[in-house]
C-alpha cells in the first residue's frame, strides 16, 4: 500500500519521515522537494515518475505526501492522509509546521498505530485518545480501565463511540436539509429539476442507544400496503392511508448504520456517535416541489431600452415563509441607467456585476410579487448579440422539503429505558443552482 509517508514545510525541509517497506529510500524525499515543493506549476496532486507515485495534501504551510510503488487505491490513500491531518488538529490544535515541531514525537507514535506496514488501521480520534495521551504517567488502576476500554473498541462495532457517555437531558436533534437545483427553460421547459439533500442528527445521548429511523420511502410504504393487504387490512401503518411517498435515487450513509437491515427492510438502524454527525446524504429527481415560480418578461422596446416584468409566486403552504430571498436578474453589457419598482423588497441595479439584484427579506406562502424595471442602454459602434444569462435565485424555506422526504419517526432504544426528547427542523435551499432562462 504505502510505502512512506512524509511531511514537508514549504521550504522542502523534511519535519516527518516514515519509510515502512524497503522498496524506497530515504533519498526519495529529494525527488518530492524538487519536483513539486520547487515547481510552482505543479498543480495536480498525484505525480507519478518511473514506477513511484507520490501523493500529496497542501495544509496550512505544510505538504503531507504518501509514497507508493504499487497501484494503490487513490481514494484510500487520499481518505488516509486527510483522516491523519484531523487527527494531527485534534490532539496539536492547529496542524501545521511549528504544531508537528513542538510534538513530533507523539505524531511519530500515532503514525505506528494507524499505519501498519504501509497500511492504515483504526484512525477513529476518540479511540487513539484513549491510548495516546499528551497527559503524565497514570496510575495502573487508570491503564487497566483504559485497556479495558480500548478492547471494547477494537473488538466491538461501535469505534465511534465511547461507553460511558452521561447525559442529564437526553435529547436528539435531526436537521433535513435540502438544496434544490433548477434549470427552466425560456418557454417554462424543465430541464432539470433534482434535490441533493442531507440529514443531520445531534445526538445527546446516554449510554450506547440502538437508534431505528424511519422515513416515507416509497419501498418501505409499498411493503407496509403489501403487508395490510396480505392480512386483510387488520395491519396499520404510522402514516395512514394517505401517506405521501417520496424515491430516492441514490443514499449514502455514516458508518455507524447497518446497512445489512436497511438492504432487508430499508429501516435505518445504527448508534450514534456523541455529538454531531451526518447520518445519510440522498438524491431525489421525481416529483420535485418548486418553492418558487418565476416568470420574466423582457422586453427590448429599442436598440437603447429594455423593460423588465418579473413576477415571482412562493409555491408552498401559506402557513410557511421563505427567507432571505435574492434574485440576480442579468443586464445587457451597455446598460447605462437602470429604474427599478418593486413591490416587495428592495432591488437595485449593480454595474460592476452587470445585474439587478433584488433582495426580498421575508415571503409568504401561496403569495405574489413582481418587479418592474426600466433598463437604458449606450449606443454602440458595433452591434454586438447580448447572450441573456439566466436569472438566478437564492432562497431558504423554513419547514419545507422540496422532495418531500419526511421524518416518519425515530425511536431509541437503551438498557436504561430512559426517556428522550426528539427535534425535527427541515431546511430547503438554493445557492446559485436555481436558474431561468429568459
Amino acid at each position: 500500500m504505502i510505502s512512506a509517508y512524509f511531511i514537508f514545510n514549504q521550504k522542502g525541509e523534511v519535519l516527518i519521515s516514515r519509510l515502512f517497506r524497503s522498496d524506497l529510500k530515504r533519498s526519495i524525499a529529494d525527488i518530492f522537494r524538487i519536483q513539486v515543493v520547487s515547481n510552482p506549476d505543479v498543480r495536480s496532486p498525484i505525480i507519478t515518475l518511473g514506477s513511484t507515485s507520490f501523493f500529496h495534501v497542501r495544509h496550512e504551510n505544510i505538504y503531507v505526501v504518501a509514497v507508493t510503488k504499487c497501484n494503490a487505491n487513490a481514494a484510500l490513500v487520499f481518505e488516509f492522509l486527510y483522516r491523519s491531518i484531523q487527527i494531527g488538529r485534534s490532539y496539536f490544535g492547529k496542524f501545521d509546521e511549528e504544531g508537528i515541531k513542538n510534538n513530533f514525537v507523539l505524531f511519530y507514535e500515532l503514525l505506528d498505530e494507524i499505519l501498519d506496514f504501509g497500511y492504515p488501521q483504526n484512525s477513529e480520534t476518540d479511540t487513539l485518545k484513549m491510548y495516546i495521551t499528551t497527559e503524565g504517567v497514570k496510575s495502573e488502576q487508570a491503564v487497566r480501565e483504559d485497556s479495558a476500554k480500548i478492547t471494547i473498541q477494537a473488538t466491538g462495532a461501535t469505534s465511534w463511540r465511547r461507553a460511558d457517555v452521561k447525559y442529564r437531558k437526553n435529547e436528539a436533534f435531526v436537521d433535513v436539509v435540502e438544496n434544490v437545483n433548477l434549470l427552466l427553460s425560456s418557454k417554462g421547459t424543465v430541464l432539470r429539476a433534482d434535490v441533493d439533500g442531507r440529514i443531520l442528527v445531534r445526538a445527546y445521548l446516554s449510554g450506547t442507544p440502538e437508534c431505528k429511523f424511519g422515513l416515507n420511502d416509497k419501498l418501505v410504504l409499498d411493503r407496509a400496503d403489501k403487508r395490510r393487504g396480505a392480512s386483510g387490512g387488520a395491519a396499520s401503518s404510522s402514516l395512514g392511508s394517505e401517506a405521501s411517498e417520496v424515491e430516492l435515487d441514490s443514499c449514502q450513509f455514516h458508518q455507524c448504520v447497518k446497512l445489512n437491515r436497511f438492504d432487508t427492510d430499508r429501516s435505518i438502524s445504527f448508534t450514534p456517535p456523541d455529538g454531531e454527525f451526518e447520518l445519510m446524504r440522498y438524491r431525489s429527481t421525481t416529483n420535485v416541489n418548486l418553492p418558487f415560480k418565476v416568470h420574466p418578461i423582457v422586453e427590448e422596446v429599442s436598440k437603447s431600452r429594455v423593460e423588465y416584468n418579473i413576477n415571482v409566486k412562493a409555491n408552498f403552504d401559506s402557513k410557511l415563509s421563505g427567507t432571505n430571498i435574492v434574485l440576480r436578474i442579468p443586464c445587457p453589457h451597455n446598460t447605462t441607467n437602470v429604474k427599478c419598482e418593486a413591490l416587495l423588497g428592495k432591488a437595485k441595479y449593480v454595474p460592476s456585476d452587470g445585474m439587478i439584484v433584488w433582495k426580498i427579506p421575508k415571503m409568504q406562502g401561496m403569495t405574489e410579487t413582481s418587479l418592474q424595471a426600466d433598463l437604458e442602454r449606450s449606443a454602440t459602434t458595433t452591434q454586438k448579440t447580448w447572450s441573456r444569462a439566466p436569472i438566478e435565485v437564492d432562497f431558504q424555506v423554513l419547514m419545507f422539503t422540496a422532495s418531500g422526504l419526511l421524518v416518519r419517526f425515530l425511536k431509541v432504544f437503551e438498557k436504561g429505558n430512559y426517556q428522550s426528547v426528539k427535534w425535527v427542523r427541515y431546511l430547503t435551499k438554493a445557492q446559485g443552482t436555481y436558474s431561468i432562462r429568459f
